[in-house]
């Protein structure tokens, strides 16, 4: 596709809110699934210490 100014290359040939919203919305999911992971693996890691600690106290080994 040829556009004659880049005012017509945001237009997307009348479909440019749909274009741009797609990668807009896009975008928002990837940024929140980072977000969402990040959060998981840091509570993951939070209960994994938390139990080492808690059978390190009871003098229990880990793998028993």
């Amino acid at each position: 596709m040829i556009w004659n100014s880049f005012a017509d290359f945001w237009a997307m040939g009348g479909y440019g809110l749909y274009v741009w919203g797609s990668f807009g919305v896009t975008a928002v999911c990837i940024a929140l699934e980072q977000w969402w992971v990040k959060q998981a693996r840091t509570k993951a890691l939070n209960h994994v210490v938390n139990e080492l600690a808690a059978a390190e106290t009871q003098g229990k080994d880990w793998h028993s």
